[in-house]
């Protein structure tokens, strides 16, 4: 079974484990070189953040590549005193719930009606436009890619308020299952504390 295959994968990965401030992170190490990095919050078990990074053809790092979580950019732009022009740019991040894959969209002042948020299942990705012309993103569900799942229409909702686009799109029983599964396998990674710097590997 395809989803099967993608908890295998995760099983045989190279996995590290730290506490740290009530965060659970965990740094994979495929056998291709790639690595993914997750955080956890240790109280409710949510994914914060995931990045991926491979190597690059000369043989180097590449950098990281932020599949959920802020974008880098973004809060920098946030610690810095100046004020950008980029601030005023949608930003697009992605930001899950238990229940739900999430994306949020900031910066986009159009009233709701405005907006169309569709899936294309021959692209296996979801298109948002606007009737003004002023916005368009395209993009997967890379979840769903690994598992070879297909796309929903009607599992995908949005919302719009505070100059944000907010789209959910409801996880598969297939995605929660798989989710409950690595979170069991995660759990059993011993994690060193903050101030180990030996961090044990499965």
């Amino acid at each position: 079974m395809a989803v099967q295959s993608w908890i295998d994968v995760l099983r045989l990965s190279k996995k590290t484990a730290l506490i740290h401030d009530g965060i659970r992170k965990i740094h994979y190490l495929f056998p291709d070189g790639k690595e993914m990095a997750e955080e956890y919050d240790l109280k409710t078990d949510e994914l914060i953040v995931r990045k991926w990074r491979h190597k690059s053809t000369l043989g180097g790092q590449s950098s990281w590549q932020v599949e959920v979580g802020e974008p880098p950019n973004f809060a920098a732009s946030l610690d810095s005193d100046g004020i950008k022009e980029s601030l005023s740019n949608p930003v697009f991040m992605r930001k899950d719930t238990k229940n739900s894959f999430q994306w949020r969209i900031r910066n986009l002042p159009y009233p709701r009606d405005v907006f169309s948020v569709s899936v294309v299942p021959s692209d296996r990705c979801i298109v948002i436009k606007t009737s003004n012309k002023k916005y368009y993103k395209k993009f997967s569900i890379p979840d769903l890619d690994r598992s070879q799942l297909p796309l929903d229409g009607s599992a995908l909702s949005f919302t719009h308020a505070n100059n944000t686009l907010i789209i959910s799109y409801k996880k598969p029983n297939e995605i929660l299952t798989l989710e409950q599964e690595l979170l069991k396998e995660l759990k059993k990674v011993k994690g060193a504390d903050e101030g180990d710097v030996d961090c044990k590997t499965q």
